[in-house]
Protein backbone atom coordinates (compact mmCIF):
# COMPACT_ATOMS: atom_id res chain seq x y z
CA UNK A 1 0.00 0.00 0.00
CA UNK A 2 3.02 2.47 1.03
CA UNK A 3 4.61 1.98 -2.22
CA UNK A 4 1.59 2.67 -4.04
CA UNK A 5 0.52 5.61 -2.15
CA UNK A 6 4.46 6.52 -3.04
CA UNK A 7 3.89 5.77 -6.70
CA UNK A 8 0.86 7.94 -6.59
CA UNK A 9 3.24 10.72 -5.19
CA UNK A 10 5.27 10.77 -8.15
CA UNK A 11 2.74 10.84 -10.72
CA UNK A 12 1.18 13.68 -9.41
CA UNK A 13 4.59 15.59 -9.27
CA UNK A 14 5.60 14.36 -12.63
CA UNK A 15 1.90 15.88 -13.43
CA UNK A 16 2.95 18.85 -11.88
CA UNK A 17 5.98 19.42 -13.79
CA UNK A 18 4.67 18.88 -16.97
CA UNK A 19 1.86 21.58 -15.96
CA UNK A 20 4.14 23.88 -14.86
CA UNK A 21 6.35 23.30 -17.93
CA UNK A 22 3.70 23.56 -20.04
CA UNK A 23 2.74 26.84 -18.46
CA UNK A 24 5.93 28.86 -18.91
CA UNK A 25 7.74 26.96 -21.90
CA UNK A 26 4.45 26.34 -24.15
CA UNK A 27 1.66 28.47 -23.60
CA UNK A 28 1.65 31.42 -26.58
CA UNK A 29 4.29 34.18 -25.54
CA UNK A 30 2.81 37.13 -27.26
CA UNK A 31 -0.01 39.14 -25.36
CA UNK A 32 -0.76 40.64 -28.90
CA UNK A 33 -3.35 38.95 -31.59
CA UNK A 34 -0.80 40.34 -34.43
CA UNK A 35 2.94 39.93 -35.09
CA UNK A 36 5.24 42.12 -33.36
CA UNK A 37 8.62 42.82 -34.65
CA UNK A 38 11.42 43.17 -31.93
CA UNK A 39 14.87 45.00 -33.03
CA UNK A 40 17.84 43.37 -31.42
CA UNK A 41 20.90 45.95 -32.20
CA UNK A 42 24.67 44.95 -32.02
CA UNK A 43 25.42 46.84 -28.54
CA UNK A 44 22.08 44.52 -26.52
CA UNK A 45 22.65 42.22 -23.62
CA UNK A 46 20.53 39.72 -22.09
CA UNK A 47 18.63 42.61 -19.75
CA UNK A 48 17.85 45.00 -22.59
CA UNK A 49 16.43 41.88 -24.90
CA UNK A 50 14.39 41.38 -21.82
CA UNK A 51 12.97 45.05 -21.26
CA UNK A 52 12.39 45.11 -25.21
CA UNK A 53 10.51 41.47 -24.81
CA UNK A 54 8.68 42.48 -21.83
CA UNK A 55 5.91 45.13 -23.33
CA UNK A 56 5.02 42.29 -25.36
CA UNK A 57 5.10 39.04 -23.11
CA UNK A 58 2.42 37.65 -21.39
CA UNK A 59 4.28 37.22 -17.45
CA UNK A 60 5.21 33.33 -17.97
CA UNK A 61 6.88 33.76 -21.43
CA UNK A 62 8.88 36.49 -19.90
CA UNK A 63 10.19 34.08 -16.74
CA UNK A 64 10.66 31.20 -19.41
CA UNK A 65 12.46 33.48 -21.71
CA UNK A 66 14.90 35.00 -18.66
CA UNK A 67 15.50 30.96 -17.88
CA UNK A 68 15.87 29.38 -21.09
CA UNK A 69 18.88 32.76 -21.87
CA UNK A 70 21.05 31.90 -18.63
CA UNK A 71 21.05 28.10 -18.62
CA UNK A 72 20.76 28.19 -22.90
CA UNK A 73 24.08 30.38 -23.42
CA UNK A 74 22.49 33.01 -25.14
CA UNK A 75 24.02 35.68 -23.37
CA UNK A 76 27.53 34.84 -24.68
CA UNK A 77 26.09 35.45 -28.04
CA UNK A 78 23.25 37.64 -28.74
CA UNK A 79 22.38 37.62 -32.34
CA UNK A 80 20.89 41.34 -33.76
CA UNK A 81 18.54 41.24 -36.16
CA UNK A 82 14.80 42.29 -36.61
CA UNK A 83 12.54 38.82 -34.96
CA UNK A 84 8.59 38.22 -35.74
CA UNK A 85 7.06 37.09 -32.69
CA UNK A 86 4.02 35.92 -33.94
CA UNK A 87 0.84 34.97 -32.71
CA UNK A 88 0.43 31.75 -30.77
CA UNK A 89 4.02 30.92 -30.45
CA UNK A 90 5.18 29.66 -27.54
CA UNK A 91 8.31 30.96 -25.45
CA UNK A 92 10.41 28.39 -26.59
CA UNK A 93 9.92 28.80 -30.43
CA UNK A 94 10.81 32.53 -29.46
CA UNK A 95 14.12 31.87 -27.58
CA UNK A 96 15.28 29.75 -30.61
CA UNK A 97 14.78 32.06 -33.12
CA UNK A 98 16.71 34.64 -31.09
CA UNK A 99 19.50 32.70 -30.43
CA UNK A 100 19.78 30.86 -33.84
CA UNK A 101 19.36 34.24 -35.41
CA UNK A 102 16.00 33.01 -37.24
CA UNK A 103 15.14 36.86 -38.22
CA UNK A 104 12.82 38.46 -40.25
CA UNK A 105 13.80 40.46 -43.64
CA UNK A 106 12.40 43.88 -44.10
CA UNK A 107 11.16 45.49 -47.39
CA UNK A 108 13.25 48.04 -48.19
CA UNK A 109 12.23 50.86 -50.76
CA UNK A 110 14.86 52.81 -52.10
CA UNK A 111 13.88 56.53 -52.68
CA UNK A 112 14.40 59.02 -55.32
CA UNK A 113 16.97 60.94 -52.87
CA UNK A 114 18.12 64.43 -54.34
CA UNK A 115 21.61 63.49 -52.19
CA UNK A 116 23.58 61.03 -50.67
CA UNK A 117 22.94 62.07 -47.29
CA UNK A 118 19.27 62.25 -47.88
CA UNK A 119 19.52 58.76 -49.13
CA UNK A 120 21.44 57.34 -45.96
CA UNK A 121 19.34 59.21 -43.89
CA UNK A 122 16.30 57.46 -45.35
CA UNK A 123 17.95 54.46 -45.24
CA UNK A 124 18.66 54.26 -41.79
CA UNK A 125 15.38 54.68 -40.69
CA UNK A 126 14.71 51.34 -42.25
CA UNK A 127 17.91 49.23 -41.81
CA UNK A 128 20.45 49.31 -38.75
CA UNK A 129 23.06 51.12 -40.84
CA UNK A 130 24.42 54.17 -39.18
CA UNK A 131 23.12 57.33 -41.66
CA UNK A 132 26.14 59.25 -40.81
CA UNK A 133 28.61 56.47 -41.30
CA UNK A 134 27.01 55.93 -44.35
CA UNK A 135 26.67 58.92 -45.77
CA UNK A 136 30.37 59.13 -45.25
CA UNK A 137 31.51 56.35 -47.27
CA UNK A 138 28.98 57.18 -50.37
CA UNK A 139 30.94 60.64 -50.40
CA UNK A 140 34.22 58.82 -50.51
CA UNK A 141 35.70 58.21 -53.70
CA UNK A 142 37.61 54.96 -52.90
CA UNK A 143 34.57 53.18 -51.17
CA UNK A 144 32.46 54.41 -54.57
CA UNK A 145 34.75 52.64 -56.58
CA UNK A 146 35.00 49.27 -55.52
CA UNK A 147 31.17 49.45 -56.87
CA UNK A 148 32.15 51.12 -60.27
CA UNK A 149 31.43 54.39 -59.38
CA UNK A 150 32.82 58.33 -58.00
CA UNK A 151 30.98 60.12 -55.59
CA UNK A 152 29.72 61.87 -58.56
CA UNK A 153 27.78 58.29 -60.42
CA UNK A 154 27.09 56.47 -57.20
CA UNK A 155 23.47 57.46 -57.16
CA UNK A 156 23.31 55.58 -60.65
CA UNK A 157 23.68 52.15 -58.61
CA UNK A 158 20.34 52.37 -56.81
CA UNK A 159 17.80 51.55 -58.84
CA UNK A 160 14.69 52.87 -56.95
CA UNK A 161 12.62 49.53 -56.47
CA UNK A 162 11.70 47.21 -53.15
CA UNK A 163 13.70 44.89 -51.74
CA UNK A 164 13.73 42.19 -49.19
CA UNK A 165 16.53 42.35 -47.18
CA UNK A 166 17.94 41.95 -43.71
CA UNK A 167 17.08 44.82 -41.04
CA UNK A 168 20.70 44.15 -39.89
CA UNK A 169 22.58 43.83 -43.04
CA UNK A 170 26.07 45.66 -43.32
CA UNK A 171 26.85 48.30 -45.37
CA UNK A 172 28.94 46.45 -47.58
CA UNK A 173 26.84 43.71 -47.86
CA UNK A 174 23.58 46.39 -48.70
CA UNK A 175 25.98 47.92 -51.39
CA UNK A 176 26.86 44.65 -52.76
CA UNK A 177 22.69 44.09 -53.56
CA UNK A 178 22.44 47.31 -55.08
CA UNK A 179 25.22 46.54 -57.42
CA UNK A 180 23.51 43.21 -58.22
CA UNK A 181 20.14 44.75 -58.68
CA UNK A 182 22.01 47.44 -60.81
CA UNK A 183 23.54 44.69 -63.04
CA UNK A 184 20.19 42.68 -63.58
CA UNK A 185 18.16 46.03 -63.93
CA UNK A 186 20.32 46.95 -66.85
CA UNK A 187 19.34 43.68 -68.94
CA UNK A 188 20.82 43.75 -72.35
CA UNK A 189 17.60 45.36 -74.26
CA UNK A 190 18.08 48.68 -71.76
CA UNK A 191 21.53 48.29 -72.66
CA UNK A 192 21.60 48.27 -76.22
CA UNK A 193 18.99 50.98 -76.16
CA UNK A 194 21.25 53.34 -74.00
CA UNK A 195 24.00 52.29 -76.73
CA UNK A 196 21.43 53.58 -79.82
CA UNK A 197 21.21 56.96 -78.07
CA UNK A 198 25.29 56.92 -77.97
CA UNK A 199 25.14 56.96 -74.19
CA UNK A 200 26.02 55.13 -70.94
CA UNK A 201 23.81 53.56 -68.46
CA UNK A 202 25.19 56.22 -66.09
CA UNK A 203 24.46 58.69 -68.37
CA UNK A 204 21.19 57.85 -69.26
CA UNK A 205 20.54 57.67 -65.34
CA UNK A 206 21.97 61.53 -65.48
CA UNK A 207 19.53 62.65 -68.09
CA UNK A 208 16.66 61.03 -66.33
CA UNK A 209 17.41 62.65 -62.93
CA UNK A 210 17.01 65.95 -64.66
CA UNK A 211 13.95 64.90 -66.45
CA UNK A 212 12.31 63.56 -63.09
CA UNK A 213 12.81 67.05 -61.91
CA UNK A 214 11.16 68.42 -64.52
CA UNK A 215 8.18 67.15 -64.37
CA UNK A 216 6.28 63.98 -62.48
CA UNK A 217 3.71 63.69 -65.35
CA UNK A 218 5.39 60.16 -66.59
CA UNK A 219 3.74 60.63 -70.03
CA UNK A 220 5.73 63.76 -70.64
CA UNK A 221 8.96 62.37 -69.71
CA UNK A 222 9.94 60.55 -73.10
CA UNK A 223 8.74 63.88 -75.04
CA UNK A 224 11.06 65.73 -72.75
CA UNK A 225 13.97 63.46 -73.22
CA UNK A 226 13.43 63.87 -76.99
CA UNK A 227 14.43 67.11 -76.76
CA UNK A 228 17.24 66.94 -74.79
CA UNK A 229 18.86 64.40 -76.77
CA UNK A 230 17.78 67.06 -79.59
CA UNK A 231 20.32 69.36 -77.67
CA UNK A 232 23.23 66.76 -77.16
CA UNK A 233 23.01 65.93 -80.85
CA UNK A 234 23.84 69.89 -81.66
CA UNK A 235 25.98 70.20 -79.39
CA UNK A 236 23.36 72.85 -77.40
CA UNK A 237 23.93 73.47 -73.61
CA UNK A 238 20.88 71.69 -71.96
CA UNK A 239 19.90 74.66 -69.64
CA UNK A 240 17.73 72.84 -67.46
CA UNK A 241 16.58 74.76 -64.44
CA UNK A 242 16.72 71.72 -61.80
CA UNK A 243 20.62 71.46 -62.38
CA UNK A 244 20.62 75.01 -61.49
CA UNK A 245 18.40 74.46 -58.14
CA UNK A 246 21.07 71.11 -57.56
CA UNK A 247 24.15 73.38 -58.30
CA UNK A 248 22.39 75.93 -55.55
CA UNK A 249 21.25 73.32 -52.97
CA UNK A 250 18.49 75.03 -53.28
CA UNK A 251 15.82 72.84 -54.06
CA UNK A 252 12.82 74.42 -52.96
CA UNK A 253 13.36 77.39 -55.01
CA UNK A 254 10.01 78.12 -57.54
CA UNK A 255 11.81 80.70 -60.07
CA UNK A 256 15.40 80.45 -61.25
CA UNK A 257 16.30 84.14 -62.22
CA UNK A 258 19.28 85.29 -64.55
CA UNK A 259 21.81 86.10 -61.92
CA UNK A 260 21.42 82.46 -60.99
CA UNK A 261 23.04 80.92 -64.14
CA UNK A 262 26.58 82.23 -63.49
CA UNK A 263 26.97 79.67 -60.42
CA UNK A 264 30.27 78.02 -61.20
CA UNK A 265 29.66 74.70 -60.80
CA UNK A 266 29.92 71.27 -63.33
CA UNK A 267 26.47 71.30 -62.88
CA UNK A 268 25.18 74.61 -64.11
CA UNK A 269 24.66 73.29 -67.89
CA UNK A 270 23.66 77.10 -68.70
CA UNK A 271 27.36 77.15 -68.85
CA UNK A 272 28.92 73.71 -69.72
CA UNK A 273 27.57 71.68 -72.52
CA UNK A 274 26.36 68.20 -72.42
CA UNK A 275 25.56 66.31 -69.24
CA UNK A 276 26.47 66.94 -65.73
CA UNK A 277 28.79 64.56 -63.81
CA UNK A 278 26.52 62.66 -62.49
CA UNK A 279 22.47 62.51 -61.39
CA UNK A 280 21.16 65.37 -59.75
CA UNK A 281 18.87 62.64 -58.02
CA UNK A 282 18.30 58.69 -57.91
CA UNK A 283 16.36 58.30 -61.35
CA UNK A 284 13.07 57.08 -61.33
CA UNK A 285 12.14 53.86 -63.68
CA UNK A 286 9.88 55.91 -65.50
CA UNK A 287 12.38 58.60 -66.44
CA UNK A 288 15.44 55.65 -67.11
CA UNK A 289 12.72 53.90 -69.86
CA UNK A 290 11.77 57.79 -70.66
CA UNK A 291 15.39 58.27 -71.67
CA UNK A 292 15.53 55.04 -73.60
CA UNK A 293 12.12 54.76 -75.74
CA UNK A 294 12.19 58.66 -76.49
CA UNK A 295 10.25 60.48 -78.35
CA UNK A 296 12.00 61.39 -82.04
CA UNK A 297 10.91 65.32 -82.82
CA UNK A 298 12.53 68.45 -84.08
CA UNK A 299 11.95 70.65 -80.69
CA UNK A 300 15.06 72.06 -79.02
CA UNK A 301 13.15 74.17 -76.73
CA UNK A 302 10.65 73.82 -73.32
CA UNK A 303 9.10 75.64 -71.23
CA UNK A 304 6.30 74.88 -68.10
CA UNK A 305 2.39 75.63 -69.34
CA UNK A 306 1.14 78.81 -67.93
CA UNK A 307 -1.68 76.94 -66.83
CA UNK A 308 0.93 74.89 -64.14
CA UNK A 309 -0.41 71.59 -64.86
CA UNK A 310 3.05 70.49 -64.39
CA UNK A 311 3.58 69.28 -68.52
CA UNK A 312 5.53 71.57 -70.65
CA UNK A 313 5.21 74.13 -74.07
CA UNK A 314 7.67 72.96 -76.59
CA UNK A 315 9.13 75.10 -79.39
CA UNK A 316 11.44 74.60 -82.44
CA UNK A 317 12.78 78.03 -82.60
CA UNK A 318 14.08 80.44 -79.79
CA UNK A 319 11.54 82.81 -80.88
CA UNK A 320 9.07 80.20 -80.08
CA UNK A 321 10.32 79.74 -77.09
CA UNK A 322 10.15 83.68 -75.90
CA UNK A 323 6.86 83.88 -76.23
CA UNK A 324 6.05 80.32 -74.33
CA UNK A 325 8.07 81.69 -71.52
CA UNK A 326 6.62 85.39 -71.43
CA UNK A 327 3.52 83.84 -70.84
CA UNK A 328 4.79 81.80 -67.81
CA UNK A 329 6.52 84.07 -66.75
CA UNK A 330 3.29 86.57 -66.49
CA UNK A 331 1.33 83.62 -64.77
CA UNK A 332 3.65 83.82 -62.14
CA UNK A 333 3.73 86.99 -61.69
CA UNK A 334 0.17 86.94 -61.23
CA UNK A 335 0.21 84.57 -58.99
CA UNK A 336 2.44 86.32 -56.68
CA UNK A 337 5.31 83.60 -57.34
CA UNK A 338 9.02 84.65 -56.75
Amino acid sequence: MKKKHYLIAIAVCLLAAVGVFYYYLMSGFSTSETTQYVYIDDNDDLDSVSNKLLPIASEPAITAFKTLARHGGYAEKIRSGRYAIKPGENALTVFRNLKNGHQEPVMLTIPESRTMDRLAGSLSRKLMVDSTVLAICLQDNDFCQRYGCDTSTIACLFVPNTYEVYWNTSIDNLMERMQKEHKHFWNDERTKKASAIGLSPNEVCTLASIIDEETANNAEKPMIAGMYLNRIQKGMPLQADPTIKFALKNFALKRIYHDMLFIDSPYNTYRKEGLPPGPIKIASIAGIDAVLNRVAHNYLYMCAKEDFSGTHNFAVSYSDHLRNAARYSKALNERGIK
